[in-house]
């Protein structure tokens, strides 16, 4: 078994190593999204727009729904594949920057999943709008050596133009929605039309061609909507998209209760996590109840919720009437990395920090952060922290065990403290908040996107399940960049869940 963070910090690919080969897998020019330029905030104000003037997502939803109906789709959305009843599958989310940071988790990605049958992508299949032109670079191209079908989930992000490119690549060609007409002025309705962004006429010409790369009729997928379900083996897995603004409409919400009451062991897979840094997102249903209190009762046999849209990895145990649900947080596919190391000590659930795990460490997180604003405010000597002392401090903090050994020197410092303070590192509830920097809420939603950067280790991570008729075994993987865990991808966390 390799190293992996919680051993060394070389298994968390820090130190002195080899970069690996994912660089030859990547376009001779790769875009580097900057998410402050304003041509590119000013292309994804759809969010922004819908959480002003009402969210749409709902009925054009509705709408690509019932169009996949009339061309034949399954009344069920239901996929009924021939898995045997051992088999095994990958779920990757929040994949498509088009970048190094995407590129590096893909041959781990690819060696890991020799033998799996199936993929899932978890939310943001395509940054920054979902445009069908970045397929290409960000869908095809990377994946395209992975023999095996790939079904997604759609994130905020592929709404931003209306899901167009999501639905011609994964559902079956699907022709764009007619358009309607616009709303009466002066309306919120109105100006929400008015502003909105939609994809350009000319998107997706190269649409043909970039399907080339992943043409093997073994690759080959068709998805019955956004929105779906497949038995595979003795489980049922259950995709739910979650649209612009985390929330499902009330026709989702009621296909998710009839689909629900099949008796087989279920996997929920959302665009946007149910638990997340500590705490507790239901997702609401248009119309009353939420997704959780569906995945809660036990007649219809839930075992795990996975969701994508924060970018790193978290898991939490919990205790629903005497079983245990695992709410799992995979969105370390290819974008940059939001931070752990503002997550604060967990208590959410009756899940306390001895049962939930993260990836990256709390401690590599800060470190990581530490580098980056000294980078980016020109005080390196004061910001910079070493992998060793982040975690100490961090450890100190949150009166925490440290994620792995701590190192001989790692003696926490007036300095330590004071970095980790301004960079937002846990949270202690006996004390009163003091300054620190814009970490946790401004940072994360607005200055983190721009912070991806291009070298190891970019502490990146997939799922693999294993399942058979009495488990499913779940391992989260790491891929760093760095040769040694491209090789053997290490695993950073580990969990047997029972369906029996």
């Amino acid at each position: 078994m390799p190293d992996s963070s919680r051993d060394t910090a070389e298994g968390a690919g820090w130190g002195a190593t080899e970069l690996g080969e994912y660089k030859r897998l990547m376009p001779h020019r790769a875009e580097k999204i900057s998410w402050l330029s304003p041509k590119t905030l000013w292309a994804a104000r759809n969010g922004v727009l819908a959480s002003w003037f009402g969210d749409p997502t709902g009925h054009t939803r509705s709408r690509w729904v019932a169009q996949r109906a009339a061309a034949g789709a399954p009344a069920d959305k239901v996929i009924r594949r021939d898995d045997p009843e051992r088999f095994s599958f990958l779920v990757i989310g929040d994949t498509g920057e088009g970048d190094d940071s995407q590129y590096a988790a893909v041959p781990g990605f690819l060696k890991v999943g020799q033998d799996t049958r199936f993929a899932v992508l978890a939310s943001d299949v395509i940054y920054p709008v979902g445009s069908a032109d970045d397929y290409g670079t960000k869908f095809f191209r990377p994946y395209q050596d992975y023999q095996a079908p790939i079904y997604a989930i759609p994130g905020n992000h592929d709404w931003y133009e209306d899901l167009g490119a999501f639905m011609r690549v994964f559902c079956d060609d699907a022709p764009p929605l007619a358009p309607e007409p616009a709303p009466r002025p002066p309306s919120r309705a109105w100006l929400r039309w008015l502003l909105w962004h939609r994809p350009r006429r000319d998107d997706g010409q190269r649409l043909a061609e970039d399907r080339e790369s992943r043409s093997n009729p073994v690759q080959q997928a068709v998805q019955p909507g956004p929105y779906w379900a497949i038995d595979a083996g003795p489980i049922r897995l259950i995709g739910l998209d979650t649209g612009l603004l985390g929330t499902i409409d009330a026709e989702q919400g009621a296909w998710l209760r009839e689909v629900s009451k099949d008796p087989r062991p279920k996997i929920l897979i959302t665009g946007q996590p149910l638990y997340v840094d500590g705490e507790h997102h239901p997702c609401a249903i248009e119309g009353g109840g939420t997704v959780d209190e569906i995945v809660r009762d036990p007649a219809h046999r839930y075992v795990a919720a996975i969701g994508g849209d924060i970018h790193n990895y978290q898991r939490y145990p919990v205790q629903v009437d005497g079983r245990t649900v695992q709410y799992v947080v995979s969105g370390g596919g290819g974008a940059f990395m939001h931070a752990t190391h503002t997550i604060p000590r967990v208590d959410v659930a009756d899940v306390t920090e001895k049962e939930f795990r993260c990836y990256p460490l709390r401690g590599d997180s800060l470190a990581f952060y530490s580098r980056l604003y000294g980078r980016r405010l020109g005080m390196r000597r004061f910001f910079t922290l070493t992998e060793a002392q982040a975690s100490a401090v961090i450890a100190e903090r949150l009166d925490i065990r440290p994620g792995r050994a701590p190192a001989s020197d790692a003696r926490v410092t007036w300095r330590m403290r004071r970095v980790a303070g301004l960079l937002g590192a846990g949270r202690r509830p006996d004390r009163a908040k003091r300054f620190r920097l814009p970490v946790r809420k401004i940072y994360t939603q607005l200055f983190s996107p721009s912070s991806d950067t291009y070298s190891p280790p970019f502490f990146k991570s997939f799922l693999r399940l294993d399942v058979t008729p009495e488990t499913v075994r779940l391992r989260c993987y790491a891929a760093t960049g760095n040769r040694a865990q491209e090789a053997d991808p290490p695993v950073e966390d580990e969990v047997l869940i029972s369906l029996v």
